[in-house]
This record gives C-alpha cells, structure tokens and sequence, in this order.
C-alpha cells in the first residue's frame, strides 16, 4: 500500500513538472537585420541556401502575409517589444543620438520582456539594440531584460569587427579582429545551456545582413564556386559578383548558427519546450553596395528598406513548436510584429496592458480555434518628407510625401496586384475615403515623431 502510495505521489509530482514545465516554454525570437521577403529558400530564393531555416519551417508554421513594425531598424523593434503599430508606438522612426545610440522607449513603457520577467523568466538581448543610448530610460535592463550583450547604437552595428561590445552596462572589454556575428552565436549558445533548468525569453538580433558586406573569407568560397556555374550571375561585373557573393555567404552563415542553436536545443532534450521564432526587422537593403534586384531579395515585390510597399515591409516569418505546434504548415493569416506580444501573452494566459495594436496569432499556431483578424494594419515613417500605409481586406492605401504641400495618394488591390504595379486610386475613391479614415484615426501625435499636419 505504501509503495503505491509513494507511486502515485511521484506520478502526480512528475505530471506536475511537466505541467509547470510546458505551461511557461522557453521563448527564442531570432530577427535578422535587412533580409528580403525573397532571401530564404523557404520563400522562393533559388541562390543562397538555407537549409536549417527551411528545417525550421517544415516543422512549424511558415507565415506568407506577415509584416515588419516599421520600414527600418529602431520603429519595427520597438512595435515588436511594446505590441504597438507605429501610429501609438513611442518610438516612430531612426531619431539620431551622439556619440551613440538613439532615442529612448520612455519609462513608461511596458515590453513583452518586463512581462515575461514579472511571470518567472529570465530575459536576455543578444546582438543589437538600437532603442536607446547609454544610461537613458531605453537601456535594456530598464526595459525588461536581465542581460544584453552586443551593439547599443545601430550606428556602431553596421561594421561585423568591432572593437569593443557593450555587456550589460559595461564596455571594457576588447573584440578586436573577432566577427561579432560568431560571437553573438557563441554567446547565445551559452546562454540556452546555462539557463535550461529555468523558462528563459532570448531575443537574438542578429545584425545579418546589414550595411556592411563583412564576412570571413573562408565562409565565401561555396559561393565563390556557385556563382560561376549560374548562367545570370556569372556575367555580373567584378565589384556587384563580390557584393552578391558576401551577401549570400552571410545569410547563409546566418542560417548555419540557427542550425547549431536548433542543435543545441535538441541536445539539452529542450526543443519541445522551445518556441523558435524567425523572422526580419523591414525589407532588404541596397547599401555598401549590393543590389537587391540581383537575387530577388524582396520577392518579386515592389520596393525595399524604407519603403511602404510590399518590399519594404512584407518579410519572413517563421514559427516553431515541437509537438505543440504541427509541422508543416504554411498560413496566409495576415499578421504583423506587433502581434507578438499579445501572442506571448496569450501562450502564458496573462493579461495584455492596454493601448497595444496586436492580435494573438495563437490560434494559427495551434491550427485551432477562433483566429481573430485585423481590421486594418497601420505603418508610418518619418523619413523620406514622411511616409503613411494602411492595409485591409487586400486593399492598400500609400500617402508618400506627407510633409509636402502636395502628398501623393496611390491605392492598390493585393490580391490581383501584388507587386503594387497598377495605382487604381482614381477607379475606388469610395474605398480611398474608407483608407483615409482608418489612416487618419490610426496615427496619434507624438512629441518627437512629427508630421507637418500634427498640432
């Protein structure tokens, strides 16, 4: 009676592990920096190989109709973290600070990180920051997160050797000659080992593909070959067959370090307790040289970086969930970065804080359910004389040249028009007074992030 007495006590307690176990799964956000709808195989990409992200998809969810917060680097992160689209996030655009760093998430804001620390994680930012210069309100440990190693100012992020590193609040220590790509990886390596006892959220901002073509010359030869056997590339000039080669040599190392990550999981018995999340912070750039035509970085779509069209905004998504979520699937729910939070939200069962723009994709994970849909996705931009988007119902209204005395409007229809070719505005103004509304109620006035039409 005694033995099954002490049984059952260890069945019910084991049960219960495994309960508190999956009820808090360790959370793995990866966002590239700059990679194109079209640079994952995954996506149509015939040139640069990504095996382990097409691994990555075939045993989760690939999203087709997934959305940036922003068009550049800080906005989209900030909407990533807070929940929120950039008509309400605080932070709207690349607001500039020397010697380093840019302007700060305010005090009062609440990121997914804060949350995730107050419901028993441990929180770490690996890779670049870019939402608030040193000793600001926007330092990583006041907004959420336990550790942060990597770039503070995005400025410093567009070289891959540099010469020193920020760990947490200190920046003494010495990289020099080391790719900070690598040791991002070895880092955040270290880190799921060390914390694989405990729920840990890791955001890993990998600075691939960005600004700078750097990558260790050993790690282009595979392309180096490739390049000469393809029909198209091989007849590219010296200087664009370089910068196409380092481009796709470092998205693929990009790809080679989530494979380890996934290994690493794996081997610590934790991918089953892991949601992997992949994903990008805005379209493809055309900097330092490279050309994003050349590989079809944006996917046949129409624009790149600092764009509202599809180019500049549509990226990759990419969700895995061994064992809860099924493998396999491909979904054209229409979601955005700032759906994040109220998913995570929604996995914990927690409250969401108010004033956040997010829907939980939850249910599209889970292939169950009711999937709650958006009514419109809103993005601004305030560079470029101010920038405006709004997309519903595969209608999308543009308004470029805000601050001008003479904003020009063009709509376009997603479903018969993808690469937004054909400006319909003139045949739909009944559906551009609609837009019009929606653009207008989704944008409230900031401080700092100012169209000429705010008081």
């Amino acid at each position: 009676m005694r033995n099954t007495f002490l049984l059952l006590l260890l069945f019910t307690f084991n049960c219960y592990t495994v309960f508190s176990q999956s009820s808090k799964p360790n959370i793995i956000f990866i966002l590239a920096d700059d990679l194109g709808y079209g640079d994952l195989e995954v996506y149509g990409q015939d040139f640069i190989e990504t095996p382990n992200l097409n691994q990555l998809s075939e045993n989760g969810v690939t999203f087709t109709e997934h959305y940036a917060g922003s068009t550049v680097c800080a906005p989209s992160r900030a909407s990533l973290l807070t929940g929120m689209h950039t008509g309400h996030s605080p932070i709207r655009g690349n607001h500039e600070k020397f010697p380093q760093g840019q302007f700060p998430l305010p005090d009062s804001t609440v990121t997914i990180a804060q949350l995730l620390q107050e419901n028993g994680y441990h929180t770490n930012v690996i890779g670049k920051w870019g939402l608030g210069f040193p000793s600001s309100s926007g330092i990583p440990s006041l907004q959420g997160f336990d550790n942060f190693f990597g770039y503070n100012c995005q400025r410093k992020a567009h070289g891959y050797y540099p010469r020193k590193l920020w760990d947490n609040l200190d920046i003494t220590k010495e990289y020099k000659g080391e790719y900070s790509h690598s040791v991002f990886t070895d880092k955040a390596l270290e880190y799921i080992e060390e914390k694989s006892k405990e729920p840990f959220f890791l955001y890993l901002a990998y600075t691939i593909p960005h600004a700078k073509l750097q990558i260790p010359k050993e790690k282009t030869t595979h392309y180096i070959d490739k390049i000469k056997t393809d029909s198209t590339l091989s007849k590219l000039g010296p200087l664009k067959k370089k910068h196409t080669i380092k481009y796709a040599s470092m998205v693929s190392l990009m790809d080679e370090d989530i494979g380890r990550i996934v290994h690493k999981l794996d081997s610590l018995n934790l991918l089953e307790n892991t949601i992997i999340i992949f994903s990008s912070d805005n379209g493809p750039h055309s900097e330092r040289g490279y050309n994003p035509k050349i590989l079809n970085s944006s996917g046949g779509l129409r624009g790149k970086k600092r764009d509202l069209y599809e180019g500049g905004i549509k990226i990759p998504h990419i969700v895995s969930w061994k064992g809860t979520v099924e493998a396999g699937q491909v979904s054209n729910h229409v979601s955005a970065h700032w759906d994040f939070f109220p998913t995570v939200t929604d996995i914990l069962d927690i409250p969401n804080p108010k004033g956040i723009d997010g829907i939980s994709y939850l249910p599209t994970l889970l292939n169950s359910g009711d999937q709650k849909k958006h009514e419109y996705l809103y993005w601004e931009f305030h560079g470029k004389r101010g920038r405006q988007a709004v997309l519903s119902d595969q209608w999308k209204l543009i308004k470029y040249k805000v601050n001008s005395s003479h904003p020009q409007l063009e709509l376009y229809n997603l479903s018969s028009d993808p690469s937004e070719s054909k400006n319909v505005i003139l045949e739909n103004m009944q559906m551009v007074e609609k837009l019009k509304k929606m653009m207008n109620s989704a944008h409230s006035g900031n401080r700092v992030f100012k169209f000429k039409f705010d008081k």
